[in-house]
């Protein structure tokens, strides 16, 4: 069964994953007001990802709170079928569903909300077709079957174009430069997006993440892996942005708010731009293990300036600082990993 809302404070560190996945799906009051609003179900399509489990489990644990009963589903192909069994035992249903498969989408029930959260990145070079298809051909079917639904739909970052690292990062109003195959399926997703959004009047948020981090994945925890392995950390792509995917997952949420035709963009990231070498400096003096540092920083890396999602959402609750702190420790104490690299340091957009 759910557990009942924590409302403690942050922790100093996290203990354990039923600890971590406790607060990965805590809510804000600002996400129990957005479902409050909300009405009818909700269905998440790509719920089996690194993303999905947390952010379906948020949207239970706040309609409860919200007193609204909604329904909540989560579709995906569920290669672990012990994730199913859990999502299920915290009230949230679940349709396994090859989501390319036009047949199986279009047997999916009609619901209201959707959140899509489907795509594919790594494994991407060499298998472009599936990319294009993925990233590209999915939401433009998602969107014919879910013409009466409002629509968050998740993006990447990896639309902008590498940006000085002065900049402080790439606003929503900034034109797409996307590098690399991956990077162009992604920004054709938010076309197909906002087509089929103007031609069917279909409200529509896009979230450009840039990134999620949690003990078990992201830059930061890249970073440290190689660390306490004693590999070098190469900082040519000497900076970067981390998130909270706790932070993300109630910015998401709240992006139901704001959906639109034609939609309109929102970055999603931590305050912060990072330094490579400050925060493998940082994480070597928390774990007591040295850091080689190879390579040079180049003038500009992928960044994201996230100040429209903090005027709409607020500022993200757990800052950078902590995040790395948590991480460190956990990665010491041989905390559980998902094994899915970021690769944000790769400059040339081949994933």
């Amino acid at each position: 069964m759910m557990q009942q809302v924590n409302k403690m404070a942050i922790p100093e560190r996290i203990e354990n994953v039923e600890q971590l996945e406790e607060l990965l799906s805590r809510p804000t009051p600002g996400v129990v007001s957005t479902l409050k609003r909300l009405d009818g179900d909700v269905i998440i399509l790509g719920v089996g990802g690194k993303i999905g489990p947390s952010l379906a489990r948020m949207i239970r644990r706040a309609d409860e709170q919200a007193g609204r009963g909604r329904r909540v589903i989560g579709a995906a192909r569920f290669s672990k079928p012990d994730l199913q069994q859990r999502l299920e035992a915290d009230s949230v249903e679940t349709i396994r569903c090859d989501l390319l498969d036009r047949e199986s989408l279009f047997s999916l029930p009609e619901m209201p909300n959707v959140l899509y959260l489907a795509g594919m990145k790594f494994g991407s070079t060499g298998r472009e077709g599936a990319t294009w298809a993925g990233n590209t051909y999915l939401p433009g079917m998602v969107c014919e079957k879910f013409r009466q639904s409002r629509i968050v739909a998740y993006s990447t970052g990896n639309v902008y174009p590498l940006t000085p690292v002065a900049s402080g990062g790439s606003v929503e109003s900034d034109p797409p430069a996307p590098i690399g195959e991956y990077a162009m399926s992604c920004l054709g997703r938010e076309r197909m997006f906002g087509y089929f959004s103007e031609k069917f009047d279909v409200p529509v948020s896009i979230i450009r993440l840039n990134y999620a981090n949690e003990m078990r994945y992201g830059a930061i925890v890249d970073i440290a892996v190689k660390i306490l392995a004693g590999e070098p950390i190469d900082v040519t792509m000497g900076y970067f942005n981390a998130v909270w995917q706790g932070d993300n997952n109630a910015m998401t949420l709240q992006a139901f708010d704001h959906a639109a035709s034609p939609p309109k963009p929102i970055n999603v990231t931590g305050r912060q731009t990072l330094s490579v070498r400050e925060v493998a400096g940082r994480l070597g003096e928390l774990m007591d293990r040295p850091v080689k540092i190879v390579g040079r920083e180049a003038p500009d890396a992928l960044l994201s300036n996230a100040s429209l999602a903090y005027s709409l959402f607020g500022p993200p609750l757990v800052d950078e600082s902590r995040l790395i702190k948590w991480i460190a420790d956990w990665t010491l104490r041989g905390g559980p990993k998902l094994d899915k690299p970021t690769h944000f340091e790769v400059r040339n957009g081949r994933f």
